[in-house]
């Protein structure tokens, strides 16, 4: 099912780190005409109307991980204007962190999609400069140096 890009959404997705600090659940998403490799996605997706982001987050991870969200905190509200196979889309994003529970497998974890595909959850550096993928949303710096400003 192809996603409606013809208007600006909201979305709220989690920065979820693991046990050690150093990497966070993303889900690893195919390859597009501008990622031929694919890309990373943050956990997440969007507000429904009527729903609060803090809402909309708890029950995203909820539906796609079958995880609860505990510790949750905004961390940044992102714009995100993205192309994906030509076409241009638009976000509003509220960026959360927060602990998962249970944590993804380090191997083999998948999500589940709104509309039924299964998408591989896989773990990305904090500290991604070397990371051949790109990371939607991302903000200059690194989400690594935004949670950490968070933490002092």
């Amino acid at each position: 099912m192809a996603v409606d890009r013809s208007f600006i959404r909201v979305k709220a997705m989690l920065l979820a780190p693991d046990g050690a600090g150093t990497a966070h659940a993303v889900s690893l998403n195919p390859p597009t005409t501008e990622n031929p490799l694919g890309y990373h996605r943050l956990i997440g997706g969007s507000v429904e109307l009527g729903e609060t982001h803090r809402h909309a987050i708890r029950r995203e991870v909820r539906e796609e991980l079958g995880a609860d969200v505990h510790d949750l905190e905004l961390l940044e509200v992102v714009e995100n204007i993205f192309v994906i196979d030509g076409v241009v889309g638009h976000e509003v994003v509220f960026v959360h962190t927060g602990r998962l529970d249970p944590l993804p497998a380090t191997t083999g974890a998948t999500l589940m999609e709104s509309d039924g595909s299964v998408v591989p959850v896989v773990w990305r550096s904090l500290d991604d400069e070397t990371e051949p993928l790109p990371l939607y949303p991302g903000v200059a710096g690194g989400w690594g140096a935004r949670l950490r400003r968070r933490l002092r």
